[in-house]
Parts: C-alpha cells; structure tokens; sequence
C-alpha cells in the first residue's frame, strides 16, 4: 500500500472507527448509568419502605402493649403472655421484653437479657428524656449470636414513666427477606453518622472498585439511611456488544474506504486517459505543423498545373477529369486546414463578440445549404446581446462544420434548429437536427481523431471543433438517441464587460 493510501486508510477507517467506538462506548456507559441509577432508586425505595413498614408496625404493636401495661402493671403473667403471643405473630422479632422504671429486665418473651439492666443503652436514656419511642441507632448481639436492634417505648402515667418495653428485630431475618428480594445489590443501613447498622450481601461489593454506582435515602420512620451499591459491570457486560459495533464500524468504513479509492481510480484513470488523448492530440498537432507545410507546397503546384492542363485540354472527357482532380486536391488541401488548426486552433487573438453577429454572418451559407439538402431551417435567438471572448473566423468554421454535419445525418430531408439562450452567467449554443441519431457505442467515439462513421469523413472535425471550443473557455457535448435526431451543445462564459460600439 502506497504511502497516500496509508494515509488515507487511515484517515477513513481507522481513526473514525475509533472515535465511533469510543463515542458508542460513552453513550452506552451514559445510558447504563441511567438505567442503572433508577434500578438502584427503585431497590432503595423498595427496601426503606420496607423497613418504614415493619417499624411503624412494632411501634404500633409496642403502644397497644403499653396499654395492656399500664392498665396492670402489676400482672407479670399476663403480661409475659402478652408479650410471648405478640412475638409469635412475628417472626421478626428476636425478643419483647418489660423493664421497670430503673431499665432492669422484669419479664421477657426469653431469657437473653434475664437479670440484665439496660439503662446505660443509648436508645433507653432517650426514651427516658423524651417520654417516646426510641430507636437504636446501633445493632447489638445478643447470647445467641443474633444480630438485632432495639426499640424502645417508655409506658407512662401522670407523665412519669412506669416501666419500658424493648423489642428486638432480628436483623438476620431482615437480610434473608431483602437478599432474596434484591440479590445483586448491596444493600447498608447506616446511622446519620455514616456507621452501618446492617449490610446485605455487602460480601459481593468491593468498596475499593472506584467503577461503582451507590444511592443513599433516608427512612421516615427512624433517623437511618439505606444505601445501595451496585458495582460496574458495563465493561465485561457490554464487550461483546463495544467488539460487534466495532467489527461493523470497520466493515462499512473499508466499503466506503474501497468505494473512495475506487472513486480515485476511476478519477485516476480518466485523468490518464485525457492525459493520453492531450498527448495523441498533441503529437498530432506536432505532425501536422510539421508536415502541413510540405504538403501545401507541392499541392499549389500541381493544382497550378492542373489549371493549366485544363486550358489546354478541353475535351469534354478531359473536363470530368480535371474536375474530378480539382476536388480531390480541394478536398486534400481542407484535410490539411483541418490539421493546421488540430495543431494550432489559438493562433489567431480572441476578441469579445456578440454571438449573433457570428451566427448572422453564417446565416447565408447554412441556407443556402438547407435548400440544397431540402432541409428546413429554424433560428432562434435572443433579443439581447450575449458577448463571448472568442475567434469569430473559427467559431463560423464549428458552427458550419456543426450544420454541414446535421444536414448529412438528415440524407432525405429534415428539420435543422440553431438557437441561443442565456444561461446563468453562460452561452448556451444548440445545433439540433431530426436525423438519425448516434448509437450509444458511436456516441463514446466522436471526439477521438480520425473516428468517422462517414464513408469519406476524416474523422478530424468534431476533433477541431472541441479543440476550437476548448481553447477559448467552453465545453461542448452531444446529446442524442437513435432514432430521435442530435443535439450538440456549446457552451461559453459570458463577458458582460462588452459594450458594443457606438455608431
């Protein structure tokens, strides 16, 4: 591969590969982080409900056994029974217990805290200042090895307090319900200081992974937040999708890189080809100058001589012959013109026109022309002027060439149209006919030298016609369908600086 090829290769594929990968990686990293973060909004919000829920619930449970407490306080076995009867309607609980006034374990749905005093409990100081529920805003272990967190509820009458109910909630009852409800997600319920009162398969999180989503919300129900944590797993999850983008990301940059050096092939190649046809037309042109000379010279001398035989000679045999001569020698001597001019067509200076004037200096020997092949000619041109820079001598020449060429298409009559139009800022010349048409193939062939599909064409003039046209700043095409007749367009830059003379 060429070093420009390199470059390009480069340019189209590689590095657009690369930035739409990269820029399909962060929409898709955006869009999981999205839908990542409303997953774990929607798993915080299940599980804070949840435990809202359940606490509002034993708070409940808790005042309604604060009536039965303070309506006999003094009737430990029906409490006890009470106590026991609650705790089994709720596998939650890890136990319910009644303290005295003085925080000192009186009676309990078990014996985990018998001859226990808990009044240097954080959650028991404030349920005795502020005379309400109180919850831990720690876990405890008990002597069975189960994790739990107390609540608190003084039992109050004449507002000094009786005695206190403690419940516990097992927190391992708690994780077992949310890991089978969310069992991808790290679930921590910490205190307002950040310390974590319970996690849920936090095992599965690795705190040091900085790729890592977490949301934090506070419960309504007690002063904690939960927060859940989800770790990044965008990379091994979304490879195969990133390696497929990327594999059809560079398959459709290799088609367009293949379509864009086929693209400058094809460019490449008509480049050389008009390079070639420039250098044919330009080596033609060297022979012609070269040769057109020698070939004039001789060709006055016989044409003299041939004058002067037929002054002398006077035969009417010897008449057809010497005309026949005169014609060939004619028709040698416009061969020759023709090359003089393939050679050299700018040697005469152009000048600025106005292109009717050409046409109407023209007009006379195109009708004269017509009537003889019983052709039927139209004009049609403009009111306005339309100056073009150009030789008006080799401008009638194409022009006559052009009709000379319609009027043979047309052997048996026919229709013959020049006009002139404007447009934009060009000249735009049609000489159309009603003959028969060119052939595709024919079509492709017209302007290379010495192509004719003439019996005696030289195959020269559509040649030194685009020569001419060409070397004062115009195009010209053909625009034809067999059977339908040709159209051959010539088109010039206007000059609007022309002003035409002042009489």
């Amino acid at each position: 591969m060429k070093r420009n090829e390199r470059l390009i290769y480069i340019g189209i594929v590689i590095i657009p590969a690369l930035i739409f990968t990269f820029i399909f990686y962060q929409l898709l990293t955006e869009q999981a982080a999205n839908e990542r973060k409303d997953h774990l909004e929607w798993t915080a919000n299940i599980h804070r409900t949840q435990m809202d829920q359940f606490i509002s619930e034993t708070k409940v449970s808790l005042d309604i056994l604060e009536v039965s407490v303070e309506e006999e306080p003094d009737n430990l076995i029906k409490l006890n029974k009470l106590l026991e009867k609650t705790a089994e309607k709720d596998p939650r609980y890890g136990g319910i217990y009644l303290l005295d006034a003085q925080a000192n374990v009186i009676s309990g749905t078990n014996d985990l805290l018998k001859q226990y005093n808990l009044r240097d409990k954080p959650y028991i100081k404030e349920a005795l200042v502020t005379k309400a529920t109180a919850v831990a805003n720690e876990a405890e272990t008990l002597a069975n090895n189960q994790p739990v967190v107390a609540i608190a509820t003084p039992v109050i009458s004449d507002d000094q307090v009786l005695s206190i109910l403690v419940a516990h909630i097992r927190l391992d009852y708690m994780t077992n319900i949310m890991a089978l409800l969310t069992p991808d997600e790290s679930i921590s319920f910490e205190n307002v200081s950040g310390i974590p009162i319970f996690t849920v398969n936090h095992q599965r999180f690795d705190e040091k992974n900085e790729h890592h989503l977490s949301v934090r919300t506070p419960l309504m129900q007690v002063s904690w937040f939960v927060s859940v944590h989800e770790q990044d797993t965008l990379i091994r999850t979304s490879a195969p999708f990133i390696l497929l983008f990327t594999v059809i990301a560079f398959i459709i940059l290799h088609v367009v890189f293949l379509l864009v050096k086929y693209a400058m092939l094809k460019r490449q190649t008509r480049l050389d080809y008009m390079q070639q046809e420039a250098q044919k037309l330009e080596l033609i042109g060297t022979l012609a100058a070269s040769t057109a000379h020698e070939i004039r010279n001789p060709l006055t001398g016989i044409k003299g001589l041939v004058q002067l035989l037929a002054e002398k000679y006077d035969d009417e045999t010897d008449r057809l012959y010497f005309s026949v001569i005169d014609k060939e020698i004619a028709r040698i001597n416009q061969i020759v013109s023709e090359f003089l001019i393939l050679g050299k067509p700018t040697a005469q200076k152009p000048v600025i026109v106005d292109i009717r004037d050409i046409i109407f200096d023209v007009n006379p020997l195109i009708y004269s022309e017509a009537n003889l092949h019983s052709v039927e000619y139209r004009m049609a041109l403009p009111e306005t002027e339309l100056p073009v820079e150009v030789n008006a001598d080799q401008m009638k020449q194409v022009i006559l060439n052009l009709a000379k060429n319609a009027f043979e298409a047309m052997p048996g009559g026919g229709q013959l149209t020049l006009t002139v139009i404007q447009d934009a800022q060009r000249c735009l010349l049609t000489v159309s006919d009603t003959g028969r048409g060119i052939r595709p193939e024919e079509k492709e062939q017209l302007f290379k030298p010495f192509y004719t599909s003439k019996e005696h064409g030289t195959g020269l003039g559509l040649v030194v016609c685009r020569r001419i046209v060409e070397s004062f700043g115009g195009t010209i095409w053909i625009d034809s369908d067999f059977g339908s007749g040709t159209r051959v367009h010539i088109s010039f830059p206007i000059k609007w600086s022309y002003s035409t003379p002042s009489s």
